[in-house]
């Protein structure tokens, strides 16, 4: 049960947040204008929510396969959930999916992505500080 526990513990996190992440995305949208700051802020909302997303999968990932081998697979992981969830949002009322927000999602999990390989992935960058 131990190494069950072990095993399965770093993915509770990525797994949360995709409930997370489908949970707003299942919320029906009362179609009014919203701000333009609303606008924005939902956008920084998607960027950030598969930045991290990609970072908790790497996390989970790295204990099973490894950092360099975790990276592509995380990566792969966020993006495959970013096009379901606007898939999902097609289904909800009120609410679109929109390749923009795909994008943006995906300009998150690649900032990331960079992240990792520069900081955790390169041992020079360590040395650097």
């Amino acid at each position: 049960m131990r190494n069950f526990l072990r095993t399965a513990l770093p993915f509770a996190a990525p797994l949360a947040l995709m409930a997370l992440i489908f949970a707003f995305s299942a919320m029906p949208s009362d179609n009014e204008h919203h701000s333009t700051l609303m606008f924005v802020l939902r956008k920084v909302a998607h960027f950030s929510e598969y930045f991290a997303l990609t970072g908790l999968w790497w996390w989970a990932l790295r204990t099973q396969i490894g950092g360099r081998r975790a990276l592509l697979p995380a990566v792969a992981i966020a993006v495959g959930y970013a096009i379901a969830d606007e898939i999902h949002q097609t289904f909800v009322s009120g609410r679109t999916g929109t390749p923009r927000d795909v994008l943006i999602d995906s300009a998150g999990i690649l900032a990331a992505a960079w992240l990792i390989r520069r900081r955790a992935l390169d041992p020079a960058a360590v040395s650097r500080g």
